[in-house]
């Protein structure tokens, strides 16, 4: 019996370790690419060298990334516009479920409804109104010691901020992890006459960590893999995130070790975040999303 759990549980592992090593060959090949000049990226193709740093290994490739790219410029855009909406988002959407949640609100079902119902609607649909909207808001900019006033928030970083702080997922699983939170302890805080930003702020928030870890992920991802959007609304360079900066290599002659270096950069913020709050995330899908 026991050697037949252990041959199961070897044969799970064994799945398992097949499935990352497929999971990880893209990223693997990615980074020993970033090492290695045009010619052996080529020759090693049709072999396992391909997935090997051997033979001329460099990091020449980095460096002339940031020669032929403000790749320096680029990054650091993205990791504003991403912290800040990151931050912004679970703000702002635990707010909107917590009043889902622990309030009673009239009509709190309909409003919880329709916020998942755009949920369907593909943001490609949303695209072409919002550019619209977003160039007839009032843009206020600091000259010295005025306050002057234009319309358009084209080309500005807010653009790239605002339109995705509100989020129907994010919503949906902070609503479902507070809805597992006993409501007693809501009771109890009322009780020694805490208000209800109080019974949000230190109550329900503290304990909703792996949530809170969950919408970080999947806020950050959109807000650093966002290309479509930049490139309708952002002109200036100085503005544009990193994404943007893919196209400059396949401008002039195409040099596939650059490429890689460039997406071995912008891939490492990622691959860190997800380590970093790979355990939180995990519990929280397992213990909120996947109730209906």
């Amino acid at each position: 019996m026991k050697n037949s759990i252990r041959l199961s549980s070897a044969g799970a592992m064994a799945v398992r370790i097949l499935f990352a090593a497929v999971a990880a060959f893209p990223i693997v090949f990615m980074l020993v690419s970033s090492l290695k000049p045009d010619q052996q990226i080529f020759g090693d193709m049709s072999s396992v060298a391909a997935f090997l740093p051997i033979g001329n290994i460099s990091f020449d490739n980095y460096g002339a990334v940031f020669d032929r790219v403000p790749a320096a410029r680029f990054l650091i855009n993205s990791i504003g516009i991403s912290a800040i909406t990151v931050v912004l988002g679970i703000f702002i959407n635990s707010l909107c479920a917590f009043a889902l949640s622990r309030m009673e609100v009239r009509g709190k079902r309909v409003v919880f409804t329709a916020i998942l119902a755009t949920l369907i609607v593909p943001f490609q649909t949303l695209a072409l109104p919002l550019v619209w909207w977003v160039n007839q808001l009032p843009y206020f900019e600091l000259n010295g010691f005025s306050l002057e006033i234009s319309k358009g928030w084209l080309d500005t970083y807010q653009v790239q901020i605002i339109p995705f702080i509100a989020n129907a997922f994010s919503i949906y699983l902070y609503h479902q992890y507070f809805e597992s939170i006993p409501k007693e302890l809501d009771e109890a805080a009322r009780i020694d006459g805490a208000g209800w930003f109080k019974i949000y702020r230190q109550v329900v928030m503290p304990l909703a960590g792996p949530a809170t870890a969950t919408v970080a992920i999947l806020t950050f991802l959109p807000a650093w893999n966002s290309y479509l959007w930049p490139l309708m609304v952002v002109q200036s360079e100085e503005l544009r995130p990193v994404m943007i900066g893919i196209q400059y290599f396949f401008q002039l002659n195409v040099s596939w070790g650059e490429v890689m270096a460039y997406a071995s950069l912008i891939t490492v913020p990622v691959v860190v975040l997800f380590i970093a709050f790979q355990r939180s995330f995990i519990n929280s899908i397992a213990s909120s999303g996947v109730k209906g």
